[in-house]
């Protein structure tokens, strides 16, 4: 999931940008929706990488990629996780989680986290559906280099 490194989430703005480049205030970003609209973000603002996003777990020296959390929700849930879980009680969105990542720290993760991770992952999946076939690709070709290098 390489290709989360190009994607954030700034603070205070909702959904899912894509980074275009840097500028010379900040960066370039267009949102990951049908407008495609790109803006400036200056340097001061909080914008956070989802490659360099990670969930707490109960062992406090140990925490879970997002890009892991997003491949075991495809894997239970499919391409969407069903609109209903925005009228979550807390207790059903850490169940949800719980499905998930089973050994999640629930003093640090909240409710409204899991429903911006589950927010991010429906986002990714319409826009950016390569984001789930990338890591497939990638153990294909790395065999084949080895194999490559063997026979040299």
């Amino acid at each position: 999931m390489e290709l989360l490194r190009d994607i954030a989430h700034i603070s205070g703005k909702s959904g899912l940008y894509k980074i275009l480049k840097p500028g010379r205030g900040g960066v370039i970003v267009e949102t990951l929706d049908d407008k495609k609209q790109r803006e400036m973000v200056s340097a001061n603002a909080r914008v956070s990488v989802l490659k360099d996003i990670s969930i707490y777990t109960e062992d406090q020296n140990k925490s879970i990629p997002l890009s892991d959390i997003f491949l075991k929700i495809r894997e239970l849930h499919g391409e969407t996780v069903e609109d209903g879980y925005k009228n979550f009680s807390n207790n059903q969105f850490f169940d949800f989680f719980a499905q998930i990542m089973p050994d999640f720290d629930r003093q640090k993760v909240y409710p409204s986290d899991i429903k911006k991770i589950i927010g991010w992952y429906n986002v990714l999946s319409k826009y950016m559906p390569e984001v789930f076939t990338a890591p497939a690709a990638e153990e294909a070709t790395e065999p084949v280099a080895e194999e490559t290098k063997a026979e040299a």
